[in-house]
């Protein structure tokens, strides 16, 4: 049994509020998960509190970041993906790229890898990180920011060689969703994963938001499923069902309608910043979004049991 845990201790804080502690105009942000565990309550918090000038870092950059640009929170994208999930386009994001409409967007586009490699340069505190992956790549002639050294070693053929680099990221904060985490900030996140340990390690603050607080014993029993140990984050948001419309393995399931909706939502500028003000700016948070969705909406994204089987860590005798 979970014994009840004192939401008030440890780093614990209100989406509201660690929004307003760690999300200032002209920051660089980064919102990760990849295609599972998505921040899109957050993203809807930081247009709710009006952030402005930011550079948003998010490798697969979908639903939430077009909502985010249709509110004028963003100037710059940093990305190595855009799109609706295998679902249509972003509208709000093609009207910016393609014809500067209402205004241009800055756009830095990297390969998958290529963004893996700059979270690490950045957790790592590197000047750059390589990679061979750019050979044959038309990226580096759009994007400066992807560059050739010279190797100090020797090639296979004993040749000099030039290998392509880039350049560390290093977020003001970076916010990822995950499945629980305790008190201090310790989380846990199981199924498909993406860089957010690297993400949270490359920022200069961090900031977990999880379906559930847990007791200090229930990460403790099973200390692999933590990616992001307390000593990397600075708050903990508690926000159920906060990633909609992506899911959250073993919570609640993806919500496909969605995806397949947001196309014909955002193509239509008038319609995008209807839905807004309907379902960001007019709910007063996540909670409210959530229950104005409604509890039949819910029981059709219900997940059944899969459990995994348990392991015996063992003890001393």
């Amino acid at each position: 049994m979970r014994r009840t845990v004192d939401r008030t201790a440890g780093k614990v804080m209100s989406m509201r509020e660690a929004v307003a502690a760690f999300v200032h105009d002209g920051d660089t942000v980064s919102l990760e998960g990849f295609t599972h565990l998505v921040p899109t309550a957050a993203g809807h918090e930081i247009i709710r509190q009006g952030r402005r000038d930011l550079t948003v870092v998010r490798m697969t950059a979908d639903i939430v970041v077009d909502q985010m640009l249709a509110a004028g929170c963003v100037t710059r994208l940093v990305s190595s993906f855009v799109g609706n999930s295998s679902a249509g386009s972003l509208g709000e994001l093609r009207r910016r790229i393609e014809h500067a409409d209402p205004e241009p967007l800055a756009f830095e586009e990297y390969s998958h890898y290529g963004m893996v490699c700059r979270y690490l340069a950045g957790a790592q505190r590197l000047p750059f990180y390589p990679l061979r992956s750019y050979a044959g790549s038309d990226l580096p002639a759009v994007n400066p920011g992807i560059r050739q050294v010279v190797s100090p070693y020797p090639a296979a053929d004993g040749g000099t060689e030039r290998i392509h680099v880039v350049p560390p990221v290093n977020p003001d904060v970076t916010i990822v969703h995950a499945h629980r985490a305790d008190r201090r900030g310790n989380t846990q996140i199981w199924g498909l994963t993406g860089v957010q340990a690297e993400a949270v390690y490359a920022a200069g603050k961090a900031v977990v938001v999880v379906e559930e607080l847990v007791a200090d014993e229930v990460v403790r029993s099973d200390p692999n499923r933590t990616l992001i140990p307390a000593h990397a984050v600075d708050a903990v948001v508690v926000c159920p069902r906060g990633a909609h419309p992506s899911f959250a393995q073993g919570y609640y399931d993806r919500d496909n309608a969605f995806y397949r909706s947001w196309s014909a939502i955002s193509k239509d500028p008038a319609r995008l910043r209807a839905w807004l003000a309907e379902w960001v700016y007019g709910t007063a948070d996540h909670a409210e979004y959530v229950a104005r969705l409604g509890e039949g909406f819910w029981a059709g994204l219900a997940v059944g049991e899969a459990l995994s089987q348990p392991v015996n860590y063992g003890r001393r005798l």
